[in-house]
């Protein structure tokens, strides 16, 4: 697995080859420093802690700064464990940059969602609006009713009014566009979660991409029509 920490920079858009628009989303990835490596005969597995953002001593604590100190590392924000697959060509100190990925690999971005504070039903849970005559009064945009007398009391995992957003999501299987390590620029299709400059983490998708045989988008139903006429359905996807 490859793994980085950025930040989200913002939305974009960008023309291929072909002049067709692509969405992409713009990441500050790294550099990240080797802060820490986990041993299978110490810790009882394999992997690497990195560090990103630097910040002045005066904002970290007294243990964070001891962690710090003892891999002779500058002090930073952020720490993240990943299991890499380079992890034993590693060591402290070093930098994981943006050139960890290529154009053309597929990401999972993980991220903190937007806020949006105490929300109601109808915007949190798409809940239906009560209408607004013959009797709605001020509670047209309200829960209704949580059911009967009998259980005396509202059930766990019932849908109201709450806290929205700052949830941790994954989006799976982004496309990486473009790679700048001298930026510390990485551009993927699509969108990511989190306001800007929101912290996310990039790691290889779990997704398994199976390559495409001659012939695979004919299909073998006759009732089709790629498979009643398999050279206009191959001149069409082309």
């Amino acid at each position: 697995m490859k793994a980085i920490i950025g930040k989200k920079v913002g939305m974009s858009q960008i023309f291929d080859e072909n002049g067709h628009v692509i969405p992409v989303t713009v990441i500050e990835a790294g550099p990240c420093t080797v802060v820490q490596k986990k041993t299978a005969e110490k810790d009882g597995y394999k992997a690497v802690q990195l560090g990103f953002e630097n910040v002045p001593e005066r904002k970290l604590t007294k243990p964070e700064m001891g962690h710090l100190n003892k891999a002779g590392v500058a002090p930073v924000k952020y720490l993240r464990e990943f299991d890499l697959d380079n992890a034993d060509e590693l060591n402290i100190g070093d930098l994981v940059k943006a050139d960890t990925f290529k154009a053309g690999d597929f990401v999972d971005v993980t991220g903190i969602t937007k806020g949006h504070g105490y929300q109601g039903v109808v915007k949190r849970y798409d809940a239906h609006v009560q209408r607004n005559t013959h009797g709605g009064g001020p509670v047209h945009r309200h829960m209704g009713s949580f059911g009967s007398i009998d259980p005396a009391h509202v059930f766990k995992g019932t849908l109201g009014a709450g806290h929205m957003g700052v949830d941790q999501v994954t989006v799976q299987n982004l496309s990486v566009v473009k790679v700048d390590p001298e930026l510390n620029m990485l551009v993927v299709c699509g969108a990511i979660p989190g306001p800007k400059g929101g912290l996310v983490t990039i790691k290889s998708t779990v997704k398994t991409h199976k390559v495409k045989q001659a012939g695979a988008e004919i299909s073998k139903n006759p009732q089709k029509a790629s498979g009643r006429n398999p050279q206009k359905a191959s001149a069409r996807n082309k």
